[in-house]
């Protein structure tokens, strides 16, 4: 979308989506995180006989993320960069991404920020994020070297758990781009991790949703999007059968923790030991939860209450619902807690940035210092 197109309002609208999109993402997370690995019963018993109702210890305090919103952050990261380098003519963006993720990768290795790494940009300088906070063995594998997986020879082919799909919901910010792009770009990012289809065509429909929710489509209308494109691609059955479950299961009942156990259940499980979900049945909890939800912290205890990936489930469910409702929306006394708020909120407004006004930013003639500095081309 050309710069001239974004009126005031706009641009406004667009950076509240974007703040709404990201910080309702790690809301999810850091919420989801004390009920990792636990039944709901054990979460009755743990929290009360309504679950978890709020921000809970987890990692060492209240409002920690993992590194679900680690990864969601170097996504960010990467789509910048891959429209800064569009300049200088390579325009590859999985290969920007998956620079992101080894600098994710790093900060699950090394102390600190290396002062010798000339592509850090302002984000791997960050000195919280180098901690190892849940990453699924499947990330840490998936990005253990410089090699770079594709479609068609994908790392980790076993692998369907919901990580993949968890740092996706950036991909959907793609705000300019056809939604048949959008779906491209992260089914082809989370082949870098997630080999197997149900792991990366649910990353690819939580992008779809996403960008649907950017441009103004109801809920419903941005998954029945997602159905269509995602009918085309060998190995959509499990995936589009989770999303036709949770749109059924809204006339299904009132909504409860017992309806969301189902969803979570009855989709293709994971093979990572006990409490884990498959993909599908966490984009399946977190769209119920999201249609069904009055408002956003309802929806996000909803999709955290219950035995299977309620980190992921909530990550995805906060997405859409600030991807819906725009960042006013959030609960303000959770966001007070929220580790990371201050480099979310940068990025997010970074992101909104480079969308609406990166021509003046940067172009094949003239860029801005600072902007390079942050987000540099090599």
């Amino acid at each position: 979308m050309a710069t001239g197109l974004w009126g005031r309002a706009d641009q406004q609208d667009f950076r509240s989506r974007v703040r709404g999109t990201l910080l309702g993402s790690a809301l999810g997370d850091a919420l989801g995180a004390p009920a990792a690995g636990l039944t709901l019963d054990a979460l009755r018993k743990a929290h009360g006989p309504d679950g978890l109702t709020g921000p809970a210890p987890a990692l060492g305090r209240r409002g920690r993320v993992t590194a679900a919103t680690q990864l969601t952050l170097f996504t960010v990261d990467g789509l910048i960069r891959a429209h800064v380098r569009r300049d200088t003519g390579a325009w590859h963006p999985p290969t920007d991404l998956h620079r992101a993720y080894l600098r994710w990768a790093a900060t699950q290795h090394d102390w600190g920020p290396d002062e010798r790494r000339t592509d850090n940009g302002w984000l791997a300088q960050e000195e919280w994020l180098y901690a190892r906070r849940a990453p699924h063995r499947a990330c840490l594998t998936g990005f253990a070297d410089d090699v770079l997986g594709t479609l068609d020879q994908p790392k980790n082919p076993t692998a369907h758990d919901a990580a993949a799909a968890t740092r996706s919901a950036p991909f959907g910010l793609l705000v300019g781009w056809e939604p048949a792009l959008v779906l491209q770009l992260s089914v082809e990012c989370a082949a870098q991790s997630h080999g197997h289809p149900t792991a990366n065509l649910s990353a690819g429909a939580v992008a779809v949703i996403v960008h649907g929710l950017i441009r103004g489509d109801s809920l419903d209308s941005a998954v029945q999007r997602a159905l269509g494109l995602l009918g085309a691609r060998p190995g959509h059955q499990p995936v589009t059968d989770a999303l036709q479950r949770a749109l059924a299961a809204v006339t299904q009942g009132s909504p409860g923790p017992e309806a969301v156990e189902a969803l979570a259940s009855s989709a293709e499980p994971a093979q990572d030991g006990p409490g884990a979900t498959g993909a599908p049945g966490a984009l399946a909890v977190a769209v119920y939860c999201a249609l069904v939800s009055e408002d956003v912290p309802q929806g996000l205890r909803l999709a955290v209450n219950h035995g299977g990936d309620s980190i992921a489930a909530g990550a995805l469910c906060g997405a859409l619902l600030g991807a819906l409702h725009g960042e006013t929306a959030l609960p303000a006394p959770w966001l007070a807690e929220l580790e990371g708020r201050a480099a979310l909120l940068e990025i997010s407004d970074d992101f909104a940035l480079e969308m609406t006004q990166g021509p003046s930013l940067h172009n094949p003639t003239a860029s801005s210092p600072g902007w390079l500095a942050r987000y540099p081309r090599g």
